[in-house]
């Protein structure tokens, strides 16, 4: 190995598509200008405990080719250096010890953390740049910048709702599918929206408070109820995995099959929220007479090794060819970030949250168009339901009660529903 200065490059987080492509182009661009560039293998966990063993020379032969696969060819794993100030020293020293001046991570929220922190540790004798990848999309991006693998995240979750759309329609059952994202809805709303699912919960729908378990069986139910009533036995609910973490945990301490730590609370992490759903809105849905089958379904490791598909191919490159080329031009504390078809640079200081002193968080706009069409698309009940009594009647005479029962047990769904769309053409005036 070369006494010249070393380039680095780890992945931490969970794998989304297109990992490899970031790692093979920073290496060919790195080689290509004389650097050498170090595989880190299993991102924090080895060096974060002084042991520089499991690195590995990467050269243009070794990644020309990984671009189009998933995966990482270096390892990933979520161990985090900065719960322990000995850790991240120790990994300030592993990288001095390799020789490395430059270091990219690539990773989600926690690692861009982790990378400001590493920098600011390391004083100046480690310059360091963050690539921002999760097929959550909730790093603090601008609206209309996608975090790399989630196009192909929804693309793959997408092909596996349309089959199990057909599925359902088949055997005339529901599938309530869960897929990834405990912070943000963005995948779920994602998939649901491009695959024309019957509905899709997201945990910023809620408004950031917690809701009662009762609230989300009963929009479950009553979008059955409904899709009942128009002699539909079939439908396809998209849920993010976040949701659990908005319900009252009062409302699952109930539950036997629920893991608890030693003083008794529930696990929130461990909560299998299919599970839950099906197991609930059945017994609601036998309040009304009413039997449905129901199969819980939960996506996510499929998404997250698939081959990146050629927008993601094409990102990610751009983001690995930039990370480098920064880096070697000097740079330094910077997420990377491709806007417009221009690299823009996004200063670390730019993306910590000042209330938590963690890296900000992006969540679903529910006052955008893009939501408010979601929302129009999906079968569950809505305000104007029941301001129309031939449709609030159907649905009641479904579920085997009068209208006015209908109305009691279900009205309050409707207190967060968005306010009505209204687009005007241009030049129009305003209603008096």
């Amino acid at each position: 190995m070369s006494e010249r200065k070393n380039l680095a490059i780890l992945v931490s987080g969970g794998p989304a598509p297109g990992i490899n492509s970031v790692i093979g182009a920073a290496t060919i661009r790195s080689n290509l200008e004389g650097v050498d560039v170090l595989g880190i293998r299993d991102g924090f966990e080895w060096i974060m405990h002084g042991d520089i063993d499991h690195v590995h020379l990467l050269g243009i032969d070794d990644v020309s080719r990984i671009h189009f696969r998933g995966g990482s060819h270096i390892g990933i794993s979520r161990a985090n250096p900065t719960l322990d100030p000995q850790h991240l020293e120790n990994t300030v020293i592993s990288l001095l010890r390799l020789n490395v001046s430059q270091l990219i991570t690539i990773g989600g929220d926690d690692t861009a953390f982790s990378a400001m922190r590493l920098e600011e540790c390391s004083a100046g004798r480690i310059r360091v740049v963050h690539v921002p990848k999760t097929i959550d999309n909730d790093l603090d991006l601008p609206p209309q910048v996608d975090t790399f693998g989630f196009q192909t995240a929804r693309h793959c979750g997408v092909e596996i709702v349309k089959n199990l759309m057909v599925d359902a329609k088949t055997t005339s059952r529901w599938y309530f599918v869960i897929t990834m994202g405990r912070k943000a809805g963005h995948l779920a709303l994602g998939i649901g929206k491009a695959a024309g699912a019957t509905l899709t919960l997201i945990p910023e729908e809620f408004g950031g408070k917690h809701v009662k378990l009762k609230a989300i069986v009963d929009t479950l139910v009553g979008a059955i109820i409904k899709r009942l009533s128009y002699g539909r036995r079939d439908g396809i609910a998209v849920i993010a995995e976040g949701v659990v973490l908005g319900i009252d945990p009062t409302d699952l301490a109930h539950l036997d099959d629920v893991e608890r730590d030693t003083h008794g609370n529930v696990r929130i992490a461990e909560v299998d929220l299919g599970e839950i759903l099906k197991r609930a809105v059945q017994a609601r849905l036998r309040e009304f007479g009413l039997k449905e089958t129901i199969v819980a379904k939960n996506i996510g490791y499929e998404l997250r090794c698939a081959d990146p598909i050629p927008s993601d191919l094409e990102y990610t490159r751009d983001l690995g060819y930039c990370a480098a080329k920064y880096l070697l031009a000097g740079g330094n504390a910077v997420m990377i970030s491709m806007q417009g078809g221009r690299f823009v640079p996004i200063p670390f200081a730019e993306l910590l949250d000042t209330a938590t002193g963690r890296a900000r968080i992006r969540l679903v706009d529910v006052t955008s168009t893009r939501y408010a069409i979601a929302r129009r698309y999906m079968i569950r009940l809505r305000r104007d339901d029941f301001e129309d009594p031939h449709e609030l009647a159907k649905f009641a005479a479904t579920a085997h009660v009068s209208l006015d029962e209908f109305r009691r047990q279900f009205q309050d769904l409707v207190a967060l529903e968005p306010p009505p769309l209204h687009i005007e053409p241009l030049g129009a005036t305003a209603p008096r």
